[in-house]
């Protein structure tokens, strides 16, 4: 590499007045340093790499005085002779340095990015659920930890931590590994700790609510009203989930303004609905009864069935699962869900056709056609069969006799 012969003096520099447009004084070799309007000086590099003129900034003069400039200016003049580009070098390092820093975040700073830029879309539940169990169960082990230091080990102490509910274990295993794809996707880390132990957590099978017969529910229907210490808010959401056919949760976040009791119908919105499109329900006259008095003990709050301690929210599902467990009803471990295919077997063996049912328990319709059709024009059976089903439940209650039911 030829040796070059520098030229400016520090007089010059520090005499160089700032002018309308930039201007620049040669040191040689490409060197040369900028007077910019506003009076700062700024030491560049300009070069010819490959057939195209490029130019690269070295620093501010006087932080960078003449022979600190020079000295980065043979550096830079050393990587052009070997054929690379200082400036898309010094890019790189730049890149390269946040990407450091970045990996230097606390795990909970870039979890809570992942779920800002992918889970966007999602519903405010959704991400409710998610930012709790982050808070509840690995937030505390490794939420301060820097992401590249996260390891397996980690994530399995997560994990063994909540063995006792092995679906919520996974879950969280699930998370973690998501949050470390989008973090490799980004290119601050290279590996996954929580990819490792995929299946480190057994998950037993899922197994469906069971059905009731009509022995069943006609006991459940009695039990309902003896539980000593039930709020009534919480035997009637009981009840009225078991005429509606609805999903738990759809009920306990139902508020009043959602009810036209004149029409005896019930429009939850589609946020809420888990095809994410309004569903509407036709309310029986024992299910507009049960709606009548929850507007009576709900007094003061815009939730059907709001929290027994706090009017502003609703009842938490918590509340009702609890209550279900303490019935007994010669029914193990049944759950509201269960009351969905009960109806939907005692409507279908009654007559009422796969469109009706689908209908009603607002499952999804693959044809947009038929989907549209069924909704228009299968109102008048979707409220009979509401009405069948609600009579269908008094008679198992009273004891009357009713075709059994498969179990």
């Amino acid at each position: 590499m030829r040796h070059i012969n520098y030229t400016l003096k520090p007089a010059q520099i520090d005499n160089a007045k700032p002018a309308e447009k930039p201007y620049a004084l040669t040191d040689g070799g490409g060197l040369i340093i900028e007077i910019l309007p506003g009076g700062s000086k700024t030491w560049r590099y300009k070069y010819h790499l490959l057939g195209k003129r490029e130019k690269v900034t070295i620093g501010a003069y006087p932080a960078i005085g003449i022979k600190a400039a020079r000295d980065k200016h043979e550096e830079l003049r050393a990587l052009v002779e070997a054929g690379q580009s200082p400036a898309k070098a010094k890019q790189a390092q730049a890149v390269e340095s946040r990407q450091a820093a970045e990996r230097a975040t606390a795990f909970r700073v870039f979890a809570q990015r992942w779920i800002d830029e992918t889970l966007f879309y999602r519903s405010p539940t959704y991400r409710a659920q998610i930012v709790r169990w982050l808070d509840s169960y690995v937030y505390p082990e490794i939420g301060d930890m820097e992401l590249g230091e996260v390891m397996p080990a980690h994530v399995l102490s997560i994990l063994e931590k909540r063995l006792d509910t092995p679906t919520t274990a996974d879950r969280v295993r699930v998370i973690i590994q998501q949050i470390y794809n989008f973090a490799i996707r980004k290119l601050l880390v290279t590996t996954n700790p929580a990819t490792p132990l995929r299946g480190a957590v057994v998950v037993p099978p899922k197994t469906h609510a069971p059905h009731l017969t009509a022995k069943q529910l006609g006991e459940f229907w009695r039990v309902v009203d003896k539980q000593g210490g039930a709020h009534a808010s919480t035997i009637l959401a009981s009840k009225l989930l078991c005429l509606t056919m609805v999903r738990k949760m759809e009920l306990l976040r139902a508020k009043k303004a959602e009810f036209d009791l004149e029409a005896g119908v019930w429009d939850i919105p589609a946020e809420r609905m888990k095809m994410k499109r309004v569903h509407r329900v036709m309310l029986s006259s024992q299910a507009l009864e049960l709606v009548r008095m929850l507007v009576h003990f709900s007094s003061g709050s815009d939730y059907l069935v709001p929290s027994i301690f706090r009017r502003e929210t609703h009842m938490s599902e918590v509340t009702l699962n609890h209550f279900f467990k303490r019935m007994d009803f010669g029914v193990p471990r049944f759950s509201p869900h269960g009351f969905r295919g009960t109806a939907a077997t005692v409507l279908r063996e009654h007559g009422f056709g796969r469109d009706v049912v689908e209908l009603l328990l607002a499952h999804a319709e693959r044809d947009a056609t038929v989907a549209a059709y069924s909704h228009v024009e299968l109102n008048p059976e979707r409220r009979r069969a509401m009405q069948f089903w609600a009579d269908f439940v008094d008679r198992a209650a009273a004891g009357a006799e009713v075709i059994v039911l498969r179990a």
